[in-house]
């Protein structure tokens, strides 16, 4: 084999190294990479003596600074994840709130409390809830690009919407 014929050979391999590894990196940063670290404290903290400890709570009214960060894996079920953000003072407990999609899908928050910089993901695949992972259980797909993922508190009000790209 002649060097010419070597060298276009090599260029080629290299050519579709690097878009394999390139459509590799953009699959993966669009479906699993994490864009926040959660830190989640259960409501119930129990102390020594074996009872719960009081919980204060953030109660919802006017606007409570939390956000859904971002929707990752969008159309991919096992890769679906939605994490939200708590960003205010004290405790916000979770319990009853919602999070709803266009098409009617609803995911009631368990009890669970976030501190200040508290995060939580939640899932649309069945698993087992931890503090800061819950699971929706839905056996199919919940959320596509361009559709609007929205939270509402226990009363019903829209305290968060995030547009999915």
């Amino acid at each position: 084999m002649d060097r010419r014929k070597l060298f276009l050979y090599l260029a080629l391999n290299a050519l579709v190294s690097a878009c394999v590894t390139g459509a590799i990196l953009f699959w993966y940063d669009r479906n699993y990479r994490a864009t926040l670290s959660p830190v989640v404290v259960p409501v119930a903290a129990v102390d020594g003596g074996g009872t719960a400890a009081p919980a204060l709570t953030t109660t919802p009214q006017g606007d409570i600074p939390v956000e859904i960060v971002s929707v990752v894996g969008a159309g991919t079920l096992d890769a679906e994840t939605v994490f939200i953000r708590y960003n205010g003072d004290g405790q916000l407990n979770l319990a009853g709130w919602q999070l709803k999609d266009e098409d009617g899908n609803t995911f009631t928050f368990p009890q669970l409390t976030l501190y200040p910089k508290g995060a939580v993901r939640v899932h649309t695949v069945a698993g087992t809830d931890t503090v800061i992972d819950l699971y929706w259980g839905i056996p199919d797909v919940v959320w596509s690009s361009g559709e609007n993922a929205r939270l509402y508190d226990s009363q019903g009000n829209l305290q968060a919407v995030y547009r999915i790209p």
